[in-house]
Formats: structure tokens, C-alpha cells, sequence
């Protein structure tokens, strides 16, 4: 999504010299959040993206793998050779972490790429017996998916709670419900501590059984590639871009999951992995290549999730909020929570009311302040709760 739409956002613009867009996949350019859903299902056989590259002049390199950059000569070295470039955007995305004993077991798979979801399609029309390691947002939509197509389905989560590294408990636990819901088993305080063909064995002995076990424990920055570079990275491996999504070095820009940015917003730093940020950052970074004034890279982070039976949409940055308001109940099918600092809304979750959503991720934007009596009442559009 990220180099695609840097490629696309560079002509709109009006630059004129040649793009070329560099990717390791053979597959032509696609959207990843179908590999969830339809593609998985078999509904849709691809999600590329509806672009015609050679209308934009865009040259599309597949199947390459980029092994270094070396700054000072401005190129890329690759294995086809080295490759010149004026100015380089860093769009490499993340990649997942892996179940450690598990790399080269047979029937583990993560969902990340085409391919991934091409291989996991005949377990899911096999309506075989899966394990799932991880209850975040990719844990919950496989779930879905294979509960969808009569998969026995057991979720193995380390924490107490799904989402634990995303929501506070008390917002997590009552979406717990949802997997017994659906038919699947969810198992938390749980660790896996070996995997072998049919078996995923837990730290407390008990052994799962097990046609397939995919894996949703999290993604880094996919920039390994980069040391040495001297580009600069953070703790996490994301580069660490400025508010236009410049890296450390001239000429060198960074977007989507694998950078970093400063939020005046919000205070700090932020590594959005979803993919509204993809869409967005690219705007900023071809208007500061075709030398457009242009304001400071500082969205209001934007993501959805759809997973049994249920839209669910998050906005904003919660991580400092010093109040949590609920708006219905979560043991209903549409609800909110609201997450306010210093009486302003920063952050908002929202269930079965996108509605809401539209709203709040507007009053988030303008820093509004929030009348507290009045956003937790549910048959009040949000709006109407700004100060």
C-alpha cells in the first residue's frame, strides 16, 4: 500500500522523472487486508490494486530482493546488481514474528502475504482441526475466517485477555466472549512451549491437537536490510522519520509500517502498523519530494477490524488518556468507549457504530473537549457532546 500509493501521490503531483517501484513479492501489487477475509475464503482470488502502472510511467521491479543501501553512492544493491536512485522511500512494511521451535515445522503458518493465504486455503477447506498462537486483531480474523468455513479452532493466548497489547482489561475482557460465540476455544495464561507435526504442546503439559497452527504474535519493521546504512532506526526497528517523513539522511524518506514518526498531537512517537497510515503517509512524502509546502505528518491513527460478526473500528491514541467512558453495553452488539485526557477526546472504539466513529475521529482531530454526561449516553450522536 505504502510504496504503491508514494508512486501514485508522485504523479498526481505532477513529478515527471522516472519511479520505479521495487518489490521482493512476484505477485503484482495488492492490498493486504482481504488476505483475511476473501481471499482466505476463497471468495476473491487476488486483492491486487486497481492501478495501471504503465499509464503513471511506474516500473515495476517484482520478484527482487534489496539486500543494503548504501547512501553515500545513492544505490540499492540487490541481487539482479546495484541500483542508482536520487531519492529513495523506504516502503518495506513489517514482517511477523515467528513462534520460536517452530521455523520449518510442517503445517505452521503466518498470514501475512498472497502466498500465506494461498497455502492456509486448503486447511480452511479441509475444515481441519487449527491452533491460532495469539489473540490480537490477526488471531481474531483467521478465527473468524476458519469458524466460518466449519474449522475446529483453539486460540492460545499468553496474556489473560485478547488484545492485551493493544486495549486496558477492561475493555478486552468482555470482547473474550466473542470466540466461545463463534465455537471457538480460547485458552489465556497460555504458553506454547514446543510444536511438532499434529501436536502444539503447553508449558503447563497439555497437548493440542493440531492440523495447522497459524501464527499471530505480532510484526517488527522489516528493515534488517538497513544496517549499516547509517539510516537511523529506533529500539523497534522502525525508521525514524521526521514530521515529513524524512529519515536521517538527505534523500531518504520512510512510510507506512516500517517508520516512525513525531505526534505533536499526542507527545511522542508513534509506529502505526495499519492501514490507513499507509494510505496517508505517502501524501506527505510526495509532496515534500516535488517541494510543496505542506503540513506536518500528524494523523489521528485510524484502524477496523472485522471478526465475528462485528465491525470493529479504533481511532485516535490512548495510551496517555486519564478518563474511559463507556457508551452502551459491551455485552451488547453495538457499543463504544471513549477515551478522553484533560476533558479533550484523544481516542475511540467503536462496535457496531460506525457512526460514532466518523464522528469522534473528527473530534479527535480538533482537540475537542467532551461534555462527560452527555457522551455516555448512546442515543446521542457524538458530535453533539463537543464543548
Amino acid at each position: 500500500m505504502a510504496g504503491v500509493q508514494t508512486a501514485v501521490a508522485l504523479r498526481e503531483r505532477g513529478y515527471d522523472g522516472p519511479v520505479t517501484l521495487i518489490g521482493a513479492e512476484r505477485h503484482q501489487p495488492y492490498d493486504r487486508p482481504p488476505l483475511s477475509k476473501a481471499v482466505l475464503l476463497g471468495t476473491a482470488e487476488s486483492s491486487a490494486f486497481d492501478v495501471d502502472f504503465e499509464a503513471l510511467s511506474v516500473e515495476l521491479r517484482l520478484g527482487l530482493d534489496v539486500t543494503g543501501v548504501r547512501p553515500r553512492d545513492r544505490e540499492l544493491d540487490t541481487e539482479a546488481g546495484p541500483v542508482p536512485y536520487d531519492v529513495l522511500v523506504l516502503a518495506t512494511g513489517a514482517e511477523p514474528v515467528t513462534l520460536p521451535g517452530a521455523d520449518g515445522v510442517p503445517g505452521v503458518h503466518l498470514l501475512r502475504t498472497l502466498d500465506d493465504a494461498a497455502r492456509l486455503r486448503p486447511v480452511l477447506d479441509g475444515k481441519r482441526h487449527i491452533v491460532v498462537v495469539g489473540a490480537g486483531w490477526i488471531g481474531a480474523e483467521f478465527t473468524t475466517a476458519a469458524r466460518e468455513a466449519d474449522c475446529e479452532v483453539t486460540v492460545v493466548e499468553a496474556a489473560d485477555r485478547p488484545f492485551a497489547g493493544a486495549l486496558p482489561a477492561e475493555v478486552a475482557t468482555p470482547m473474550a466472549h466473542w470466540y466461545a460465540e463463534s465455537g471457538a476455544e480460547l485458552l489465556t495464561h497460555a504458553r506454547v512451549a514446543s510444536v511438532e507435526p499434529g501436536t502444539v504442546t503447553l508449558t503447563d503439559g497439555r497437548a493440542l491437537a493440531a492440523d495447522a497452527v497459524v501464527v499471530g504474535i505480532g510484526a517488527r519493521p522489516a528493515t534488517a536490510w538497513l544496517a549499516g546504512s547509517g539510516i537511523a532506526t529506533g529500539p523497534e526497528g522502525a525508521v525514524t522519520a521526521d514530521d515529513r517523513l524524512r529519515a536521517s539522511l538527505p534523500g531518504v524518506y520512510a512510510v507506512g509500517d516500517c517508520a516512525s514518526f513525531p505526534s505533536a498531537r499526542y507527545g511522542e512517537r508513534l509506529m502505526v502498523h495499519h492501514w490507513d497510515n499507509a494510505l496517508q503517509g505517502p501524501r506527505t512524502v510526495a509532496a515534500d519530494i516535488v517541494g510543496e509546502s505542506h503540513e506536518p505528518y500528524d494523523p489521528v491513527p485510524y484502524f477496523w477490524s472485522e471478526q465475528f460478526g462485528r465491525f470493529v473500528q479504533y481511532a485516535g491514541h490512548h495510551a496517555r488518556a486519564d478518563t474511559l467512558l463507556w457508551r452502551g453495553d459491551p455485552a451488547s452488539a453495538a457499543w463504544a468507549v471513549l477515551w478522553l485526557r484533560d476533558g479533550a477526546l484523544v481516542a475511540l472504539l467503536s462496535v457496531g457504530r460506525p457512526r460514532d466513529l466518523a464522528q469522534g475521529r473528527k473530534l479527535v482531530a480538533a482537540g475537542a473537549r467532551i461534555d462527560t454526561e452527555r457522551a455516555v449516553d448512546p442515543a446521542v450522536p457524538l458530535k453533539l457532546t463537543a464543548l
